[in-house]
């Protein structure tokens, strides 16, 4: 149980001074704020620099004495500068006596700001400005000073030789890139799209300047010569990244291929040719044909890389041969030539330009009738929107003898035939529940007569209303006014007229 209790107890002693270490640090943090500087002032050499420093809101702390300690990178702390307000301002010796003074005559604690001249590369370091005050002690802020010098920055190609397809290759600098005595190191990327690896080395310059270097290793081949590659070289003077772009130069010997070739050489034909093609670095020194058989035919002549047989006959049944030489080696191909007795059929047009073909025409008729369909609707909306374009026959006449008054009021006269050898029918359409009159005993003069007129007059729906107290010209001599009553049975009609024969009312000529 002891043992337990002693475990305890060294666990909350433990507690206890990690809780007192940060309360420590806490409260130095928060009087170290008190003490005001600029974090990093940045300079170029051979310039002045101020370094400001201020203690603010003291309270009830007296400020004693305040003191500029530079720290380099390598090396100790020194004294710079130091100010008491009853001995005054003191330099102590230091690499930058002569260059540091207090920026203002007499100095002060409230604002005990320096100023260094004539800037060097090695005052690069870290300035603490110490203040000491009673009763907390010493409180600091501290600035850091970088110096920048704008490097000089390049970049180069490297020349190198194709790689054999063998295991084992090693990958060689394709491409170098330099940024030379700038401070800070600059940053240097590639931009390419073969396949590679870079590798890069800093060197420490003369007055505390860096210069970096760069390679881009890759294992060449001849199908890497000529594609781009851009270095880019950041660095804190530069406004935008220095871009460098260049070109791979990967030598190979020559890679040959002819052609012109079509496989239908035919007794007769004339000038054909062959052509040998050819890629190298460094450029072909020499191109040279030649047979397999060692004898050139007679037909055939030679301009360069082109190979022109003015007359196909039996001694261009052979193989000819391209070889292409440069300073790395020789590179060929050969053609193996098939001489004919005719001609081959020429190939007609492919398939997919057929079918291609047709789908246009197809298209083209679709369109066509699409348009004259459309044509035809709007020519037949038209006719119907217009009158007619013919008379409609006539009613046939009902025989029975025992219809109503409506049926005797659809009946129609037979065609009357005109002067002039046509025919013309006449319709009535009298109102429903109307007696009639009998048309029937007209004679036929005056019922073309009346035909005639009816053709011409201005009213296409009927005859011209007349007066109710008059009667038509017509049926002047049939006209009575007792004939019209409404019951027929008191007034049957005249003699030799049936019950199914047209009539014709009064009323009817609207």
């Amino acid at each position: 149980m002891s043992r337990e209790d002693a475990r305890n107890r060294h666990d909350f002693t433990n507690i206890i001074g990690l809780f007192s270490v940060v309360t420590l640090l806490t409260f130095q943090g928060a009087l170290s704020q008190r003490v005001k500087v600029e974090p990093e002032v940045m300079s170029y050499p051979s310039q002045a620099v101020n370094l400001r420093c201020a203690f603010t809101d003291p309270g009830g702390i007296q400020l004693t004495q305040v003191s500029w300690i530079y720290e380099p990178k390598e090396g100790e702390r020194l004294n710079i500068a130091v100010y008491h307000p009853t001995f005054g301002a003191s330099y102590p010796t230091s690499p930058l006596k002569g260059r540091v003074r207090f920026t203002t005559e007499p100095p002060s604690l409230s604002n005990p700001s320096i100023q260094i001249s004539d800037v060097k590369m090695t005052d690069e370091g870290k300035y603490i400005c110490e203040y000491a005050t009673y009763p907390s002690g010493n409180e600091q802020g501290v600035t850091s000073l970088v110096m920048l010098a704008k490097p000089r920055n390049s970049a180069s190609g490297v020349t190198v030789i194709a790689s054999t397809v063998a295991a084992g290759a090693k990958p060689v600098a394709v491409a170098r890139c330099e940024s030379a005595d700038g401070r800070p190191a600059a940053q240097i990327a590639w931009v390419t799209a073969v396949n590679g690896n870079a590798t890069s080395a800093t060197t420490a310059g003369a007055d505390n300047t860096v210069t970096v270097s760069s390679q881009y290793m890759l294992v060449p081949t001849a199908a890497d010569n000529g594609k781009d590659i851009s270095c880019l070289v950041s660095h804190r003077t530069q406004g935008k990244p220095e871009s460098f772009l260049m070109k791979l130069a990967i030598e190979y010997p020559p890679q040959v291929t002819i052609v012109g070739y079509d496989n239908n050489w035919y007794m007769g034909r004339t000038n054909v040719a062959l052509t040998c093609q050819a890629t190298a670095n460094p450029i072909p020194t020499t191109i040279t044909w030649k047979t397999m058989t060692g004898q050139m035919p007679d037909t055939v002549q030679v301009k360069e890389n082109v190979l022109t047989v003015l007359k196909v006959d039996e001694q261009a049944n052979t193989t000819f041969v391209c070889e292409v030489k440069n300073r790395l080696g020789t590179g060929k191909d050969q053609v193996t030539v098939m001489v004919r007795g005719t001609r081959l059929p020429v190939k007609g047009p492919a398939t997919s330009g057929v079918i291609g073909g047709l789908i246009g025409v197809v298209l083209l008729l679709a369109i066509i009738g699409s348009v004259v369909v459309l044509v035809r609707k709007k020519r037949n909306q038209h006719n119907r929107d217009g009158p007619p374009k013919y008379k409609p026959p006539p009613p046939k006449k009902q025989q029975t003898t025992t219809s109503s008054s409506s049926d005797r009021l659809n009946t129609s006269r037979d065609p009357v035939e005109r002067k002039d050898g046509s025919v013309e029918h006449l319709y009535y359409a009298p109102q429903d529940a109307e007696p009639s009159t009998d048309l029937d005993a007209c004679s036929d003069e005056e019922y073309n007569r009346v035909a005639e007129e009816l053709r011409y007059a201005g009213a296409p729906s009927g005859w011209d209303e007349p007066r109710l107290n008059e009667v038509p010209p017509l049926y002047a001599n049939q006209y009575k006014p007792n004939d019209y009553h409404d019951n027929e049975e008191d007034h049957p009609p005249a003699a030799g007229a049936t019950r199914g024969e047209s009539f014709v009312s009064q009323a009817m000529f609207v």
